[in-house]
C-alpha cells in the first residue's frame, strides 16, 4: 500500500513481508476489509450493470479476495507499487487471475488513476491506503477518483478515519498500540513492533493523519454526493460516496 515518496516506502521492508501479523494486532483490520467486500457487494446488487471496479492499494490481497467474492461480475484492477506486498496477493489470487477476474497494476495510486479514462470505472474501493498518502497527494488522489467514476459510481473506504474528538483519538490510538505490544511482545518479534509503532507515529503526523470531518468534507468538495460514514469501529471507518448521475 506505499505510494513512493508520498508514504516513504514504508511497506516495503519487514511490515510488507509479514502484513499478515495485522490480523492479530488488530483484529478490526480484517474486520474493515470484511465490510469493504459487503458494501460492494450492496453496489452491485443495487445495480445490476456494474462490471469494472479498482482497488487501491491492494495489498496483500486481504480485501481484493473480499470484493471478489462479493460478486462474479466484477472485474478488477488491484493497484500497488510496493512489489514486496503484491507479489503476496499475486501468489494467493493466482486463480482469481488465470480466469482474468483481477489484474494488477504496479503504478503508484495517482498515477494509475490518470492513466483511466474518465467516468471508465463504476466502482473504486480501498482499505487501509489513503491514511498513508500525504494529504496534498490524498487530495488530488480524491479528485481524480471522482474523475474516472461513471455517472452513479461509488467510492467504497475503509481506513483509518481519526475522530475529530482529539482526546477521544487518541485514547483508541493508545489502545491500539496496547495491542501492538501485547501480540509481538509474545510473539517475540520486538522487530515487527518497532516498525509497526513507528507506522502509527506516522499515521498519526500532521502531515498525514486523515481527520475524519476534513476527509468527508474533501470528498464533497470533489462533487461526490451521499458521502457516509456508515460504520465506525475505533479508530476505523467505513465511508461510502456517490458521483452524481
Amino acid at each position: 500500500m506505499s505510494t513512493e515518496h508520498h508514504t516513504d516506502a514504508m511497506f516495503s521492508g519487514i511490515i510488507g513481508q509479514e502484513y499478515n501479523v495485522l490480523k492479530q494486532i488488530c483484529p478490526l483490520a480484517a474486520e474493515m476489509s470484511r465490510l469493504v467486500g459487503e458494501e460492494v457487494a450492496a453496489c452491485c446488487n443495487a445495480d445490476s450493470s456494474l462490471r469494472t471496479l479498482v482497488e487501491l492499494g491492494g495489498g496483500t490481497g486481504i480485501t481484493t479476495l473480499a470484493i471478489l467474492l462479493a460478486n462474479e461480475r466484477l472485474q478488477v484492477l488491484s493497484v500497488d507499487n510496493e512489489p514486496t506486498m503484491q507479489d503476496q496477493a499475486k501468489q494467493s489470487l493466482s486463480g482469481w487471475t488465470e480466469t482474468g477476474r483481477v489484474v494488477f497494476c504496479t503504478d503508484d495510486a495517482l498515477s494509475a488513476l490518470k492513466g483511466l479514462e474518465s467516468g471508465s470505472v463504476n466502482i473504486v474501493a480501498s482499505a487501509y491506503t489513503l491514511h498513508n498518502f500525504e494529504q496534498g497527494y490524498r487530495n488530488q488522489v480524491v479528485k481524480e477518483i471522482f474523475r474516472v467514476l461513471s455517472p452513479g459510481g461509488c467510492f467504497i473506504n475503509g481506513d483509518r478515519y481519526a475522530l475529530d474528538d482529539v482526546l477521544q483519538h487518541t485514547r483508541n490510538t493508545q489502545q491500539e498500540m496496547a495491542g501492538y505490544f501485547k501480540v509481538l511482545i509474545a510473539m517475540n518479534r520486538l522487530d515487527l513492533l518497532e516498525q509497526w509503532v513507528l507506522h502509527l507515529i506516522s499515521d498519526e503526523s500532521e502531515g498525514r493523519i486523515m481527520r475524519e470531518s476534513l476527509a468527508l468534507t474533501q470528498l464533497e468538495n470533489a462533487g461526490f454526493q451521499s458521502v457516509q460514514l456508515k460504520v465506525r469501529r475505533e479508530v476505523n471507518a467505513l465511508v461510502t460516496a456517490i458521483k452524481p448521475a
